[in-house]
């Protein structure tokens, strides 16, 4: 799906219809280049925000030192397992 495009005078560069399409992409999406061997290679780039960023490197800290749960059959297990420390905490005042 090779197609030829021209680097205009901001050093901009028309991605062709056929390859956005195929890749998904719109207006607004980020993209990385890296220097290859072949030339320049382009992707499509999702950010994140620092929040999440962080939250999500707590969240693999704490699966690394084996701090989760199992994985629950419905969401009344799940809401079931998490008030049972409660009780076991207020039955023990």
């Amino acid at each position: 799906m090779a197609s030829v495009t021209k680097v205009g005078h901001k050093y901009q560069v028309v991605i062709p219809k056929s390859i956005r399409d195929a890749a998904g992409l719109q207006v607004g999406d980020y993209m990385e280049a890296d220097l290859t061997t072949e030339g320049i290679l382009l992707r499509p780039k999702t950010l994140v925000d620092r929040d999440l960023k962080d939250a999500l490197k707590e969240a693999l800290a704490d699966v690394a030192k084996g701090r989760m749960s199992k994985p629950f059959k419905s969401a009344h297990a799940l809401v079931r397992s998490l008030k049972r420390p409660v009780r076991h905490a207020r039955s023990m005042d």
